[in-house]
């Protein structure tokens, strides 16, 4: 099965490139399922429920988010009946929405994804990371109840992010980190078989802040005051993302691979699919 993760999107520019990309790349590779985290495309925070629905009709079969989850407001009313969005597993009960869900991928498969939130310099109160996605994998074992489960897990602290990969690894498809919007560079498979990378980087404008506009940010830290807000960078965005073969008998990972396409970084792409034409997201 292949399986295609997209990093943070930030702001109109990270959207453009994810509308204009990712149909051409679920042609091109045959992809089977696509989970994107979109919690900065609106504006750089949060996820308003037009550019939701245009993701799903980009191609995307779920849509994560984290801490900016419901920064849109009206993010509060449409989460309870959106089955493709999913919020952070473990904030706190009575949350709007939902973390987890098992949906259909192109062949059939049935697919888990959870989206659990990091404790470590997190400004948000969560029930602890582990222990809730333990609870969720126990409950919906791989190939007893789910063909494959991917795990989005949204964090800062690359410690907590590999401990974590390590908690889940032989039990899940894939372990992949987002919230930092710069991608590393340890895209492995673990010891038990499940694909892992610290940070699935954004798409959006690597000349910036983060997929912000450089200026605010930079007066910020020279004059330690505000002088404005942050808004997100208009320049041409890079996707960034990870690329994983998952094994249809076992539901782990046979091959893995970083997905950056654009203008800023080095490009990467798996060497395991259809090669893209040159000059792809021109």
């Amino acid at each position: 099965m292949r399986f295609l993760f997209l990093g943070d999107i930030v702001g109109a520019t990270g959207c453009a490139a994810v509308f204009y990309a990712l149909p051409r790349l679920i042609q091109q590779w045959q992809l089977d399922f696509v989970v994107v985290n979109g919690e900065n495309a609106s504006h750089g925070f949060g996820l308003s429920q037009e550019t939701y629905h245009s993701l799903l009709t980009a191609g995307a079969n779920v849509i994560t988010t984290g801490n900016h989850a419901f920064h849109c407001k009206e993010a509060l009313k449409y989460a309870n009946y959106s089955d493709r969005f999913l919020r952070p597993a473990n904030f706190i009960a009575g949350t709007p929405g939902k973390g987890s869900g098992i949906f259909t991928a192109k062949n059939g498969a049935r697919i888990l994804v959870t989206n659990i939130l990091g404790s470590v310099f997190m400004p948000c109160t969560v029930e602890n990371p582990f222990t809730t996605a333990d609870k969720i994998v126990s409950k919906f074992p791989l190939k007893e109840e789910t063909d494959a489960i991917i795990v989005d897990f949204h964090a800062e602290a690359t410690s907590e992010k590999q401990c974590f990969g390590h908690f889940l690894d032989g039990r899940v498809s894939v372990i992949v980190g987002t919230h930092t919007h710069i991608p590393t560079a340890d895209a492995q498979i673990l010891a038990g078989g499940s694909a892992y990378l610290s940070d699935a980087g954004m798409c959006g404008d690597y000349d910036s802040s983060l997929g912000m506009d450089k200026k605010e940010p930079l007066h910020r830290f020279v004059y330690q005051e505000s002088c404005g807000s942050y808004r997100p960078a208009q320049g041409p965005a890079t996707l960034c993302g990870l690329a994983v073969e998952v094994s249809d008998r076992t539901g782990l990972a046979e091959k893995i691979s970083p997905l950056r396409l654009g203008p800023r970084l080095k490009t990467e792409a798996p060497d395991f699919w259809e090669p893209l034409p040159e000059n792809f997201m021109l």
